[in-house]
């Protein structure tokens, strides 16, 4: 099922120049702070590239598991796969729930009127910008809880950060490694690699879902696009993570998240 205007011309001449400047931009600024940026990624699609809201999310979804992909052999070798490999019952606990949310979400976002879409993708950008602020202005502890509650804790936050990357078209490591270290008590570089361990396959669930709807025509439409706006996205996060700390977390973060209030309130509006 394809939502009201989710689909676009199969051919739309887009600038990819103009594509490779703004996926660096998206990159920069995921590198500054640590992560993808694709919540960055996704407001661009829709205002500058002019793509409906569904088929923004189903190329969002595509870029990121690329970024993904090119990301996760560097953290790996930031932290050694043993050492994740010792916190692997804490990657189970959250993919239970994050694989069945992830395919749940997608399967909402294909169904989903195309205005109520804006609008729940509208919330949603809230939500990451008060996930950016709280993870990188407070010192997160531990909530400390006993074995089941955790289990079932963990499988819950999964599902719900699984719906949430997947209707957005985001990895979920702004959501990911905060419940991390707040269900598990596991230190944030850590935490940074596990959510990659749990993202690539709760993405590629999202991304069969949505390959099973009509709208996911616009990837195979747009591969120059993406080529170049996925190579922007790397060489961006490869400045950005030269330029981490050089702005104080307490400039850049509440910077960032007015952005992704102000991308919100024009996703709200849109018609």
């Amino acid at each position: 099922m394809v939502a009201d205007d989710a689909a676009v011309p199969t051919r739309v001449t887009r600038s990819l120049p103009l594509a490779f400047a703004a996926g660096a931009a998206v990159g920069v600024l995921g590198g500054m702070i640590g992560l993808g940026g694709a919540e960055f990624r996704l407001p661009l699609l829709i205002s500058l590239f002019g793509f409906a809201a569904l088929a923004a999310v189903i190329l969002n979804k595509a870029m990121s598991l690329i970024v993904v992909l090119t990301a996760l052999p560097a953290r790996l070798a930031a932290v050694p796969l043993a050492e994740l490999g010792a916190h692997w019952t804490v990657a189970a606990n959250l993919l239970a729930g994050s694989l069945l949310g992830a395919w749940t979400g997608a399967s909402w976002a294909v169904r989903m009127r195309s205005a109520t879409l804006y609008k729940v993708l509208a919330a949603l950008m809230v939500l990451m910008a008060a996930a950016l602020v709280l993870t990188h202005t407070t010192t997160l502890g531990a909530l400390a809880l006993p074995g089941l509650a955790q289990a079932i804790a963990g499988v819950a936050a999964g599902f719900g950060i699984g719906v949430v990357a997947a209707i957005m078209g985001v990895a979920g490591g702004e959501l990911l490694i905060p419940a991390i270290v707040l269900l598990y008590s596991i230190d944030i570089k850590t935490a940074g690699s596990l959510s990659l361990v749990v993202s690539l396959p709760t993405m590629l669930v999202a991304f069969a879902r949505y390959s099973r709807d009509g709208s996911f025509a616009v990837l195979g439409a747009n591969l120059r696009f993406v080529a170049a706006m996925v190579a922007g996205s790397i060489t961006g996060a490869l400045l950005g993570g030269v330029l981490l700390g050089v702005i104080p977390d307490l400039m850049l973060i509440p910077v960032l998240a007015i952005v992704l209030l102000i991308s919100a309130i024009k996703m709200a509006r849109h018609v």
